[in-house]
């Protein structure tokens, strides 16, 4: 066997380790000293292949939703943080003030879009992801272009409409298709996978789980559009309902919506089913 710098190893006496038991730079080194210890070469079963629960962890953690130690939701934390309800709410805050003081749009726009930047140069200098602030700024982008073309200061709300007709339209149909959005949130928060489909209970219960969540965005469109459609005069009603009607209300929509779909009490929760240890 040659080493990394094309010598020969020299003969100590003592025995070599088989060539798969060697660790290269950076690796982790196999436990030897523990029976059983799998080899760096040896695939366990389905290793290549991730689980139903890794499967339903990855997506509720993309969707942004996480756990706290005591394996709850954690509310906070899934609505983005202290930081991240700010990202959410202050640029249509300093748009509606800017605005309601100049009466000015450019002006009021930029400050929104300026405010929405320096969420990001924060990020920056924190090191930390830049996913949520760039999309707040390219979201604020867009509302600020669709304001600016029309010379209405009400279409800066225009983009949210449709998000939520578009999350509407995505959960009602994972329901019909019996892939409720809700059970693949909270299945991944409960160590239950995707083994929850299997209960029609427990389908039930995330169902409606995910009508929860639906009738939360639908209320958004039910009591700002109206506004919308008042033009200028409604402009301070309908940033002030976007304000209390975004994340406040979005985390009353979870906390409620986990607490329909707990299982029952005396009822275990379905656990996702392990590959067995011994070879079929």
């Amino acid at each position: 066997m040659t080493v990394a710098n094309g010598s020969e190893p020299k003969d100590t006496g003592r025995p070599t380790p088989p060539q798969d038991e060697v660790s290269l730079p950076g690796e982790a080194k196999p436990d030897a000293a523990k029976p059983g210890a799998a080899k760096p070469g040896a695939a366990s079963p389905g290793a290549d292949s991730p689980s139903v629960s890794e499967l339903a962890a990855g997506y509720a953690e993309k969707a942004g939703l996480h756990r706290n130690s005591a394996g709850h939701v954690d509310m906070l934390k899934s609505a983005g943080g202290v930081q991240g309800i700010a990202e959410s709410i202050l640029p249509g805050l300093v748009f509606l003030v800017a605005f309601t003081i100049t009466r000015d749009l450019t002006l009021s726009l930029i400050a929104a879009l300026a405010t929405a930047a320096v969420f990001t140069v924060v990020r920056l200098i924190q090191r930390r992801p830049l996913t949520q602030a760039l999309a707040g700024v390219v979201g604020v982008g867009i509302s600020a272009w669709l304001a600016n073309t029309t010379g209405k200061a009400e279409d800066f709300y225009v983009l949210g409409f449709f998000t939520n007709i578009a999350y509407i339209a995505g959960m009602v149909l994972s329901i019909v298709l019996k892939w409720p959005v809700a059970g693949l949130l909270f299945g991944f928060v409960r160590n239950e996978g995707l083994e929850w489909r299997k209960d029609p209970e427990r389908l039930r219960a995330y169902s409606l789980g995910t009508w929860i969540v639906v009738a939360v965005l639908a209320l958004r469109l039910v009591v700002q559009v109206p506004l919308y459609f008042m033009g200028e005069p409604g402009l301070t009603a309908l940033a002030t309902t976007r304000l209390l009607m975004g994340a406040p209300l979005y985390i009353l929509g979870l906390w409620v919506a986990w607490l329909v779909t707990k299982p029952a009490v005396g009822e275990p929760a379905p656990q996702p089913s392990k590959p067995s240890s011994s070879a079929d």
